[in-house]
């Protein structure tokens, strides 16, 4: 009788912005032998390296995957991250070593744990920038004529984002039914064993940390100086303001669209409102029946990983 491969254990580490996720990621990587897999929808870009929090001097010696892959004028979707992803694991595993993803888009850990059918319906330039032209709310609109069911489900954080919205435009007309990702409980992929750890904070505290790390990344780590260059190494206003965020609104005060005082009070405001977001995403995950251990505390985080890898 052929004996069952055992699957590969991976340790996941979420949170919203500014929760601590690199510190436990690296602490967890350097306790345990592992490999840190970035699950961030920026950090994929090069030179995009403050805005996004990569903190790699925090790495040390810790190896580090899907970090800089990218240029920041090449498109970068979920199809592409999970292939990356699901690679990089195999390749950690098979060098006896802990993979741990780590990161808070919920989009891309998601699809990696339940291991989700994704489309294989291609980009259409053409489409797209037609589909640019039009607002958020426009293209929810056309989303609810296309695929209502669908459209019915979509959560703030997917309703205010244009270029995800445009994708599902785009896969809907072409009538590709199974292919949409984060609305049914998929089966957990047959590969893997995953141990899901999650970083939370009270919200006045998350909102004080996003406060101070913002200001420190504007006053002492040149943000801004960041933004500027990239700009003037060809990526175009338009590109850094669809990334979001501290791109979005950086790229407008250098574009003189705000002043400086105004541009720190909406990024903070937007920086505490991507953070709701994203606990509101966990949360809803844990609905669907997911299991995540939120811990407070390093000790909490090394029993739980101890105990996963005894199994």
């Amino acid at each position: 009788m052929n004996k069952l491969k055992p699957k590969n254990k991976v340790v996941v580490i979420l949170g919203p912005t500014a929760s601590g996720k690199t510190t436990l990621g690296v602490f967890l990587a350097n306790k345990f032998k592992g490999e840190i897999i970035s699950a961030d929808s920026r950090q994929v870009y090069r030179g995009m390296d403050i805005g996004t929090g990569k903190d790699l001097g925090e790495y040390g010696d810790t190896p580090y995957h899907l970090i800089d892959v990218v240029s920041p004028n090449t498109e970068f979707d979920l199809v592409k991250y999970k292939k990356l992803a699901k690679k990089a694991i195999t390749e950690i595993s098979e060098r006896k070593k802990l993979p741990l993803v780590v990161g808070g888009t919920g989009f891309y850990i998601q699809s990696l744990v339940d291991d989700m059918k994704l489309s294989s319906v291609g980009p259409d330039k053409d489409f797209r920038a037609e589909m640019e032209k039009l607002s958020v709310e426009e293209l929810v609109a056309k989303l609810e004529k296309l695929k209502p069911d669908f459209a019915e489900k979509l959560n703030n954080s997917e309703r205010n984002n244009q270029r995800r919205l445009i994708r599902y435009v785009e896969i809907a007309r072409d009538n590709a039914s199974d292919l949409f990702v984060g609305k049914s409980i998929a089966k957990k992929s047959s590969d893997c064993e995953y141990l899901i750890l999650g970083i939370a904070w009270p919200r006045d505290v998350i909102q004080d940390r996003i406060y101070k790390r913002l200001i420190v990344r504007l006053e002492k780590e040149n943000m801004i100086e960041e933004v500027e260059r990239l700009h003037k190494e060809g990526v175009s206003w338009k590109r850094l303001e669809s990334f979001g965020l501290e791109y979005k609104f950086i790229a407008k005060y250098l574009q003189k669209k705000m002043t400086y005082d105004e541009m720190v009070e909406k990024l903070n405001i937007a920086i505490r409102q991507f953070a709701k977001k994203q606990m509101s995403w966990f949360q809803r995950w844990e609905r669907q029946g997911t299991k995540i251990n939120w811990v407070s505390e390093k000790k909490e985080a090394v029993e739980l990983v101890k105990e996963f890898l005894k199994k």
